[in-house]
């Protein structure tokens, strides 16, 4: 035992020195390197466990120690700068900013409405500029739809068309304006272009739907993202059949995670009375849900003999409540 644990604080430590040392210092650089670059760096990292194991017996403890360091360095160095590396290529063309898009694709989550219109995100599945040449967009976008006045080519506004029933899953012909992700950085404030960049949102934008603008088109109703149909049509459900429209936002909130359903007025005293955490989905509403469940499954499976013969009713329930948990975790957007 006293060998296993020698062994182990040989690598374990420096490794999770390196882990932290590694992507802080890919983040020093002023700018990326090419991908084949990192694609070498990586190889080197890879190979220094193995060297590492094949001179355990002639090298130093020290020695050992600083070829896991410099591995476990070199490895998440370069794995965080492929990742850059990678989605830098499906960066917005700045030439694209602020020009009129015609592009197809499929409604990819839940959309959020509001007063003022509609806001979703768009899978892209093909795009052109107003002169119908093929374009490169980033794979998902984040798209409002908004009920208000928007600038036009001339710097006037246009009254928009009113946002459609959008719902996951259709494919939509749409015309748009799109921008680059950007975001205030205030101190201690919410980081909404590293909130863009964590969801895999390369852009933002709007739908054209002026007077003078392409009307929108609804193509098809498809498959595509099932459980975020499913999260819709429970909202729908809710939203149409409570009749106090505070309790339903509040409802919705709980159930498949839309907080965006919550009145700001409500928010407002959520946050003044300090059960603001209480309407979002934390691991508090998931770990009592998974309790919940566990709780009934177990209560249920002791109703059968033969089932308790076949595996302990508490294993069961600890089963079934994780499945379950997990579960609802997926439903209500995780």
């Amino acid at each position: 035992m006293g060998t296993n644990s020698r062994q182990g604080g040989t690598w374990l430590a420096p490794v999770l020195l390196g882990a932290v040392l590694g992507p802080a210092a890919q983040l020093q650089q002023a700018a990326l390197w090419g991908g084949g670059r990192y694609l070498l760096l990586l190889a080197a990292g890879c190979a220094l466990p193995i060297a590492a194991a094949l001179a355990r017996n002639r090298l130093h403890r020290i020695g050992r120690v600083a070829l896991w360091l410099l591995a476990a360095t070199a490895i998440t160095f370069a794995t965080t700068g492929l990742r850059s590396v990678a989605y830098s290529v499906n960066a917005l063309d700045p030439a694209l900013e602020g020009r009129d898009l015609r592009i197809t694709g499929v409604v990819a989550a839940m959309p959020q409405r509001d007063d003022g219109g509609t806001r979703f995100r768009f899978e892209v599945e093909d795009a052109k500029d107003p002169d119908a040449v093929p374009v490169r967009l980033p794979p998902q976008l984040l798209l409002g739809w908004y009920n208000n006045p928007t600038p036009a080519a001339d710097g006037r506004l246009e009254l928009q068309r009113q946002s459609a029933d959008l719902r996951p899953g259709e494919r939509w012909l749409v015309s748009v304006r799109l921008k680059a992700p950007h975001g205030n950085l205030n101190p201690n404030g919410f980081d909404y272009e590293l909130w863009l960049w964590e969801q895999g949102l390369q852009a933002t934008g709007y739908v054209r739907a002026g007077p003078r603008d392409a009307q929108p088109q609804r193509l098809a109703r498809t498959w595509q993202h099932p459980v975020e149909q499913a999260r819709h049509a429970v909202r729908e459900a809710i939203l149409q059949r409570v009749a106090d429209r505070r309790w339903a936002g509040v409802l919705a909130a709980l159930v498949v995670g839309d907080q965006a359903a919550i009145e700001r007025a409500d928010w407002d005293i959520f946050r003044a009375t300090g059960v603001a955490h209480l309407m979002s989905i934390s691991g508090l509403h998931v770990t009592m849900f998974a309790w919940a469940a566990a709780a009934l499954i177990g209560a249920l499976w002791r109703r059968s003999t033969r089932l308790c013969l076949a595996w302990p009713a508490q294993h069961a329930a600890l089963a079934g409540g994780i499945a379950l948990a997990a579960a609802y975790a997926v439903f209500s957007g995780w």
